[in-house]
Order: structure tokens, then C-alpha cells, then sequence
């Protein structure tokens, strides 16, 4: 494709005269550039591709795109543009034909719950007929095909070489999750979203977002995009009116509107709900019609994904009966409230939570089904929010009968550090039963080794993760691999 190809319609701050320059490919990282790329000049946050134009054009690149004037060969083509993020995503959509425009792309954002609902999405677009693809937390699937992940959210130029490998491999539905770090630098620009979903929001990523006010208003971006596509056809935003942010996403959307949630106000909302061990049920009722459903998944927050997917189909004009069929085939997500059975008379649960809220949900699920006695594992991560560690804290020394606090993924922090914020949400609590352990293992296995039948043990915040980073490096590490392991050796005992 031509520079001049690829610069229509963008815009254009300055630029040198010749553009009618071959481009055989992008990048943002001068490592990854090749003969005739286009290299885009980033500022990140630990260092500025301008600094490296360089070193790209020595790669190969015949041309840059920068964000400030800088010093660049007479021979090298440029263009400065106002934003290089915004740059390159709409670069890498119109490099790939628009993929975008050519599925129906169904983006969720939101706190907690996006994996599961992106799953019982695919789950109902499958039962349709679809080709479903997905970009989440877990992995990445095109059709039949499983892709590793890198981030929630891949960066613009890697998101739509996806998506032209989703239209190639014929799919038709595409689903993803969209984190608000994505919305913030700009990866999903020039992504056409046919619906947005909203599940929730409480507090997390404080790290990275001003305060939970902006946190917000980074979700409600991805509704305000929907208002600037063509109304060529119907798109839709899907939002939980129970969550006490819903009043800033419906604002933001200029589009259909379907709100889900157990109030009454919720168009799409579940009555007679039961949680037990083995799933939940409850009577949905909508405005196509009002059915029972049956999940094998359990536990509140299930309902409110089960909602969600189900409005969002129901939107696209899915009959009610046949995604309820699909969701009640759907035995689970990895990583997400997922069961380890190996013969044990006790309950061991590995679940991702890994905010305030999450770990709430999951720990109040759990002693909804638990005889015996909550014991919980969990840590919280390095070089992130330290304001919602001791808000975990509190919450694990509230709802367990035996807290274990241990390491999470404790990067380039002290995991003593990490732990002893933890512990500082705990210390308040009357008759609060915890221990700290912070090597992960070793915290596995001391709370499996007081389990007995009837109890359930809860380990939070990795979930379907298979490493554990310390310092910058990651190590092989699986909680689900653990406690199989142990209840294999302790099989019997």
C-alpha cells in the first residue's frame, strides 16, 4: 500500500513532499521493523520512540510517523501527526482492509466479569450459526483456533492483525473484552463496535486512572464511540442499571439502550433466583418473552453475566429459547470460579478475582455453598493500586473463617510490603483468623492441610494464570496445577 494510500482522510499536522512511498508493513517498536516499514514514534511511559527513529531506519523503516519535530534524513519520509497512539490504530485498521467493518464486533467493558460474559457471548453467536472469535484475558480464539495473550487488549496494530485474521478464517461475530487501559491509549480507535457492554465498576487499576471518577469515564468511551459510527445499522449499548455507574455509561450512549439487572427498572432482569453448589437458576423476563434458566456456572455474579449476554443477543434479535439452551451447556471458564475435584470431601474453588469487589462476590458465593468452614487464599500484585489491598484485606478477614495471605504476582515490590498493606485492612476486624505465607506454594498447601469435609477453600486473584512475575521476569506457576498436585499426593489421607 501506498503512504498516500494510507494517510487519506487522517489528520495531518505536516509532512515532506514525497509520499508515494511503498509500505510493506508497521511498527512501533524499532526491533520489529523491516525493510519499507512505516515506524511510528510512541511516547510511552518508560521511554519515547522518538528516541529510536534512528535506529528503525536502520532496520529498514522508509518512513516515520512522529508527534514533534525531530531531526530525520533528507531521503526519509515523514508526517507529524497530532497523537501517534490515535495514529497508528487508525494506520493498522486501514493497513487490514477495516477488518472491523466487516464483523459484528461486540465489545465488554466493566470491572469484573468481562471473561465470562465474552464466553457466554461466543456460547449464544456459536448456537446461531456464527464464527466466533475472541480477544479476552484468558486467550484469544479464531473459530476453532486458540491464540496465546499478552495483554487483556492487545495494542492497536497487533488488535487489528487479529481481526484480519478472524475475516480471513471466515468469522463472523467477534467478541472482546476492552480494558480501560485500552481505552485510555487509544488501541480500540478505529474499531466499529456494533454493541457495548457494561458489566460493573469498583475500584481497580487506581495505579494507572486519576481516581475512580476518570476510571469511569475511561469505560464510557467505548459507549460514546458507538454515537460516531455511520447509523447504517442498529448498534446497541447493554448495561447492568443496578451497577452505580450505569447513570455515566447511559449518558455516554447515543444509541438503543437495553439495561439488564434484578431491579425492576431493568428491561432484561432475573426474578426467583437460587444459588447452590451445582449452578444457579432463575426466571428471566424480557421484552421477547420470559423463560427459566438453569446454569451449570453458580453464584450471583453468574446471573448478572448470564444477563448480560442474554440482552445483548436478545438485542441482536436472537431467539430467547435458543441462547438459553446454548448458556446451559456452558460448564464453565477457566480460572473463574472453577471447581478442583480430585475425590477430596472438601471444596477447593481457583477463581481470578483479584479486586475488592471481585474477591466480595466470590468469597460471599462461597459461603452460600459451604457446610463447614471458608478458608481463603490470596495476595494482591506488585507495582499496582495499593489502595484496594487493605480493602481486601478486610474483606477476607470478614467473610473467612481462616485467611491465608501470601504473594500474588509481587513484580519489583517486596511481597512483605504487599502483604503487610493487606494485613492493615485486617488487623480491625473482631475475632479474625489469618496467617501469612509468602511463598504461594506453601500457602496452597497449609490452607488445603486444614480443610475438612464440608469446608471450601478459595484461591483468588490468578486464576487461569500459568506464571507468577517476580521482579520483571515470569516463573511457571498454576494454582489449579498446585492443588491438583497436592490433593493427588494427599489422595487417601
Amino acid at each position: 500500500m501506498l503512504l498516500s494510500d494510507l494517510i487519506e482522510d487522517q489528520k495531518i499536522l505536516a509532512m515532506s513532499k514525497e509520499l508515494q512511498v511503498p509500505i510493506r508493513g508497521l511498527a512501533y517498536d524499532s526491533r520489529s521493523v523491516g525493510q519499507d516499514f512505516l515506524f511510528f514514534a510512541i511516547e510511552g511511559f518508560k521511554t519515547d520512540g522518538h528516541l529510536f527513529i534512528k535506529k528503525a531506519i536502520e532496520n529498514g523503516a522508509c518512513a516515520v510517523v512522529i508527534q514533534k519535530p525531530v531531526n530525520i534524513p533528507d531521503n526519509i519520509t515523514w508526517i507529524q501527526v497530532p497523537d501517534t497512539r490515535s495514529a497508528l490504530a487508525l494506520f493498522s485498521a486501514r493497513y487490514y482492509g477495516n477488518p472491523t467493518r466487516k464483523l459484528k464486533l461486540i465489545g465488554v467493558t466493566g470491572t469484573n466479569g468481562k471473561t465470562t460474559t465474552t464466553h457466554l457471548l461466543a456460547a449464544i453467536y456459536r448456537s446461531a450459526g456464527d464464527i466466533t472469535g475472541i480477544i479476552g484475558t484468558i486467550s484469544n480464539w479464531i473459530g476453532n483456533l486458540e491464540l496465546p495473550v499478552d495483554k487483556t487488549t492487545p495494542e492497536s496494530l497487533e488488535l487489528q492483525q487479529l481481526f484480519s485474521r478472524m475475516v480471513d478464517q471466515g468469522v463472523n461475530t467477534a467478541v472482546m473484552e476492552v480494558s480501560s487501559h485500552a481505552l485510555a491509549l487509544r488501541r480500540v480507535v478505529g474499531c466499529r463496535f456494533k454493541t457495548a457492554l457494561f458489566t460493573n465498576i469498583s475500584q481497580d487499576h487506581l495505579d494507572f486512572h486519576q481516581d475512580m471518577d476518570d476510571y469511569l469515564r475511561t469505560k464510557a468511551i467505548l459507549f460514546r464511540m458507538l454515537s460516531l459510527e455511520d447509523k447504517c445499522e442498529p448498534r446497541f449499548a447493554i448495561v447492568n442499571c443496578d451497577d452505580p455507574g450505569a447513570g455515566e455509561i447511559l449518558a455516554a450512549s447515543q444509541v438503543n439502550v437495553v439495561t439488564y439487572g434484578l431491579g425492576e427498572k431493568a428491561m432484561v432482569r432475573a426474578t426467583e433466583v437460587e444459588v447452590t453448589s451445582k449452578g444457579v437458576s432463575f426466571l428471566i423476563v424480557t421484552p421477547w418473552g420470559a423463560s427459566r434458566v438453569a446454569l451449570k456456572l453458580t453464584g450471583l455474579f453468574n446471573v448478572y453475566n448470564a444477563l448480560a449476554a442474554l440482552a445483548a443477543g436478545g438485542a441482536d434479535g436472537l431467539p430467547l429459547e435458543e441462547m438459553i439452551k446454548s448458556l446451559q451447556s456452558v460448564s464453565g471458564v477457566r480460572g473463574r470460579f472453577e471447581k478442583i475435584d480430585r475425590g477430596q470431601d472438601y471444596t477447593v474453588i481457583v477463581d481470578y478475582a483479584h479486586t475488592p469487589d471481585g474477591l466480595e462476590k466470590v468469597l460471599e458465593t462461597a459461603r452460600e455453598i459451604t457446610s463447614g468452614k471458608l478458608i481463603s487464599v490470596f495476595g494482591c500484585g506488585g507495582d499496582r493500586d495499593r489502595g484496594k489491598r487493605p480493602l481486601m484485606g478486610e474483606i477476607a478477614a470478614r467473610l473467612c473463617d481462616l485467611a491465608v495471605v501470601t504473594s500474588d504476582n509481587p513484580r519489583t515490590e517486596d511481597p512483605l510490603t504487599i502483604i503487610a498493606d493487606v494485613r492493615k485492612g485486617m488487623n480491625g476486624i473482631s475475632g479474625v483468623n489469618y496467617v501469612t505465607i509468602p511463598d504461594r506454594r506453601q500457602a496452597i498447601a497449609y490452607a488445603l492441610g486444614r480443610a475438612s469435609a464440608g469446608d471450601v477453600v478459595v484461591i483468588a486473584g490468578k486464576g487461569h494464570e500459568d506464571y507468577q512475575i517476580i521482579g520483571s521476569r515470569k516463573f511457571p506457576f498454576d494454582d489449579r496445577e498446585e492443588v491438583t498436585k497436592f490433593l493427588e499426593k494427599n489422595k487417601g489421607c
